[in-house]
């Protein structure tokens, strides 16, 4: 669909917004905001050469919040009828007179409102031009050159191949009017290999960007995808023991991630959370230097978690969470900002009903300088981590154990692969104790990390 095309659409969407804006003030509400959502999807998965499922699908909703005075309540609808809006309004402003007032709630002040300025190239329109056909042609081609890598790949998950667009239309009582388009696609592939005794393993590998352009050959996705597969055949315990862990990128982002966990207003405020009564202090070594950041545009094309204002309608900015291991801010919304007596950070998230929540942006751990090859190279014995399960992390406390597998690292190489062990230490020491952050910051999402390796992590195996 041309841009053209999808003009009155948009039209109308912003005036629906508007609408239900102006119904709900009508009704009683002293304050309203509505959220127009529209979204296309594709995805097709292929598995041994056959198209096995393909599903398209599109959508839309309106969600409505209002206030009557302290008192908030929320709404939603896909139905976009007269009587319907009628009905989410009066449903809305009827559930607000009932709740119990809240000091704290109510949309931002005026004066806060805004939002980037300019192309922030989050929508290309090559993703929906792109024929059906072309797509499940990615997907096969990504799985097939999986399968002939290696005669030990004998079967398959399959390949796929998916694209998004959405447009989103946020509307308030308080004269915010903002909107935005964003789209995405992408394909992975995720063989199977048997080992001489039968045991099977299997793992994949994935592209992704906002457009067709920017996305890498199907061919070499399918090989990284085989050869990340076969390097877990084989796979043994080791003995317990405390040892140098290093995290790949996949598995740091997880790690790091664990830092935006802690720095939400909502588990500070609740004393939830190791970083409570924290700002300002050592958190983490001197190397570590932790953003997130709204704005990014990278090579020409916005950042998976770019936007050009957050879901209460602030402007996207650039937050540094940890700088050189200080902690500097929290991860504020405009609710649990007024609870802390701080500032929002412009970090709210939300779905079309309920009160917002805090999202991260593009959030990632600032490189090094090392390359992942010298990170190894310094390890006589520890592990390398490629995978890891269960959800082991107590952000109270900062206790974190969780079930993983990987390389074990001999005289600074990867040796044998590993499997059937617990990795064990606290959040408070591990992020201290990052001896060495890699140069291979790479994003596939909207967050990022580069390798790293920890000191003395517990090591449970046989």
């Amino acid at each position: 669909m041309s841009q053209s095309a999808s003009l009155p659409v948009q039209t109308d969407l912003k005036q629906l917004a508007t609408d239900v804006v102006a119904k709900a003030r009508k009704a009683g509400a002293t304050d309203a905001e509505a959220v127009v959502y529209e979204g296309d999807e594709f995805s097709a998965l292929v598995r041994l050469g056959q198209v096995e499922t393909l599903k398209e699908s599109g959508s839309r909703a309106v969600g409505l919040r209002v206030f009557i005075g302290q008192r908030t309540a929320s709404t939603s609808s896909s139905d976009f009828s007269a009587e319907s809006i009628t009905r989410l309004v009066d449903g809305a402003v009827t559930l607000a007179k009932i709740t119990s007032e809240d000091p704290f709630a109510g949309l931002p002040e005026a004066e806060e409102f805004g939002q980037l300025t300019g192309d922030l190239k989050l929508y290309f329109e090559d993703v929906n031009e792109q024929p059906p056909a072309e797509r499940i042609e990615m997907a096969r081609r990504c799985e097939a050159a999986a399968m002939a890598y290696d005669t030990r790949i004998q079967n398959s998950g399959g390949g796929d191949f998916d694209t998004a667009t959405s447009h989103k239309i946020l509307v308030n009582s308080r004269g915010f009017v903002g909107e935005y388009r964003r789209s995405y696609c992408g394909f992975s592939a995720s063989p199977i290999a048997v080992d001489e005794k039968g045991g099977m393993q299997r793992n994949y590998w994935y592209s992704s960007s906002r457009t067709t352009k920017k996305l890498e050959s199907p061919e070499e996705i399918g090989e990284e995808a085989a050869r990340r597969t076969l390097q877990r055949l084989g796979a043994r315990q080791v003995k317990t023991q405390k040892a140098p862990v290093v995290f790949s990128p996949e598995i740091a982002r997880s790690i790091m991630g664990n830092i935006f966990s802690a720095a939400e207003g909502d588990a500070i405020y609740r004393n939830a959370s190791f970083f409570a009564g924290m700002l300002g202090e050592q958190v983490a070594g001197h190397n570590v230097t932790v953003v997130d950041d709204g704005t990014m545009v990278l090579d020409g094309i916005g950042g998976f978690g770019t936007t050009p204002f957050d879901a209460e309608g602030l402007p996207t900015r650039r937050t540094v969470l940890v700088e050189r291991g200080i902690l500097k801010n929290y991860v504020l919304n405009t609710y649990t900002a007024r609870k802390l007596g701080m500032k929002s950070t412009g970090s709210a998230a939300r779905g079309l009903a309920g009160n917002p929540g805090s999202g991260a942006h593009n959030y990632y751990l600032e490189p090094g300088t090392m390359t992942p090859e010298e990170i190894l190279a310094d390890v006589p014995s520890g592990l390398y981590v490629t995978e890891v399960m269960g959800f082991g992390v107590n952000l109270v406390t900062g206790d974190y154990s969780q079930g993983a597998s990987g390389m074990w690292i001999e005289n600074g190489e990867l040796a044998y692969p590993v499997e059937e062990i617990t990795i064990a230490g606290n959040l408070k020491d591990m992020y201290k104790n990052i001896v060495a952050i890699g140069n291979d910051l790479v994003f596939r999402g909207a967050s990022a990390a580069p390798t790293i390796r920890v000191e003395g992590m517990m090591i449970a195996g046989s």
